[in-house]
């Protein structure tokens, strides 16, 4: 099997970007199966540092064509800044080797309009999402209101399909959210800017991704977010609005499960999430800022300070049931160099119930009572370890109890932000 895919285990922000870019280095495509420009991977490289939004991080790799599935939604304006962005640094080959499936559906101006007016309209009881518009996209998707990618080769049916939202859109605007709306005609204009640039990347998403497959091609297959965000087996409602999990790679890329490999789950040594939702593991305000200063914990996308917490293992057991993972990559492990004392959870007591797998249903109000193992810190700096037997004794037990919680061996072990911070446990990833 030639597909291997990474998958976020906690709610998103993992460190995916690197990982995917180091396993780039073998892969000869990237795929991109679902999510928008909501996501961001960042990858450092000595002292550069690139932040990828739509774009697969492959793309930073010469041998690597990249593809973004009909399951991704694409803002074109974000797109379009994107390519410019990674030409301008002397990546020239970008629309040479990105392919896009003609089945994506366009996010839309209408769509971060209505996004912003709907967290406004929930007050407290806002999700925390992106402003990006990514979650009405897939409304639009949902209730075959949408745009798709391969509409812009036809700018008539661009413009009549936009007066068709916008005459959809206009009493809610204007007696829902008091907002006002762009005419449909300006808006139609403004998309169509980037049909020169979006149409030649154009693919038959499905016959490109299972020639590719079907040609024995090394394959590496990338999503955004994490399994705790899939709109399915996430804290919903404080969640994603596509699947971050296993299944979305078949149905974002057009690919059987049959042609689909094995699985990495990409999980954090701490753990942290964006926005509102359950967080069993939170730390304390005092103690949650330290962590988030020194791991740099804010949104690549937003700039949003992220949450922190303790290590769970009964969120990532859930994560690790629902992807079927085959190994874990654990990241960002020089976070937490300097503790005395470091803690894994390990079962949540809920109304009585000892629990060791995440719950399918939890309110963010749910009284949860977190049952921790407490382990001795290492307390000493992991960045200059080139092999795991490098590393700190202490360091090794806290991945070794991971390992034996989650029962899924860690074959990456991330400990700095810079590509060359990794320690690789495997002769090849393929």
């Amino acid at each position: 099997m030639s597909g291997l895919v990474i998958i976020g285990t906690q709610w998103g922000d993992e460190g995916k970007g690197k990982i995917v870019d180091i396993i780039s280095r073998e892969a000869q495509v990237v795929a991109r199966y679902q999510g928008g420009n909501n996501a961001g991977h960042t990858v450092v490289d000595g002292d550069k540092k690139y932040i990828l939004h739509l774009i697969p991080s492959g793309i930073l790799h010469e041998n690597c064509l990249c593809f973004i599935g009909n399951g991704v939604v694409v803002d074109p304006e974000a797109l379009e800044k994107e390519i410019l962005e990674m030409e301008s640094v002397g990546f020239a080959s970008v629309r040479d080797r990105l392919k896009i499936a003609d089945g994506a559906h366009l996010v839309l101006p209408y769509h971060r309009l209505l996004d912003a007016a709907q967290e406004k309209l929930r007050g407290k009881g806002k999700i925390g999402t992106t402003g990006r518009g990514i979650g009405c996209t897939y409304g639009d998707k949902a209730t075959r209101l949408g745009l798709r990618l391969g509409d812009l080769r036809y700018p008539d049916l661009v413009r009549q399909k936009i007066r068709a939202m916008a005459d959809f859109y206009e009493p809610m605007f204007q007696n829902v959210y008091h907002e006002p709306l762009p005419s449909a005609e300006a808006m139609a204009e403004e998309v169509l800017k980037v049909a020169d640039l979006v149409v030649p990347m154009l693919v038959d998403g499905v016959t490109w991704i299972n020639e590719q497959v079907d040609a024995g091609k090394r394959i590496l297959i990338e999503g955004a977010q994490g399994v705790l965000l899939d709109i399915d087996h996430g804290t919903y409602p404080y969640v994603t609005s596509s699947n971050p999990s296993t299944g979305g790679v078949c149905t974002g890329l057009g690919l059987s499960p049959k042609k689909v490999g094995r699985v990495m789950g990409v999980t954090k040594a701490y753990t942290t999430r964006v926005g509102e939702g359950p967080f069993p593991t939170e730390f304390e305000a005092k103690f949650g800022e330290k962590i988030r200063t020194i791991g740099a914990e804010f949104g690549a996308t937003t700039g949003r300070p992220r949450r922190c917490g303790w290590f769970d293992a009964v969120a990532v057991r859930r994560s690790v049931l629902v992807g079927g993972m085959d190994e874990i990559v654990l990241t960002k492990i020089d976070v937490l160099d300097q503790l005395e004392t470091v803690k894994i959870a390990v079962a949540y007591r809920i109304e009585g119930k000892e629990l060791s797998v995440f719950p399918s249903y939890l309110n963010a109000d749910t009284p949860v009572e977190v049952v921790y193992e407490e382990m001795p810190g290492w307390q000493a700096p992991v960045g200059d370890c080139m092999t795991y037997e490098q590393l700190p004794l202490n360091a090794r037990r806290y991945i070794e109890r991971i390992e034996e919680l989650l029962k899924v061996p860690v074959s990456v072990v991330s400990v700095g932000a810079d590509r060359n911070g990794t320690i690789i446990r495997k002769a090849s990833f393929f």
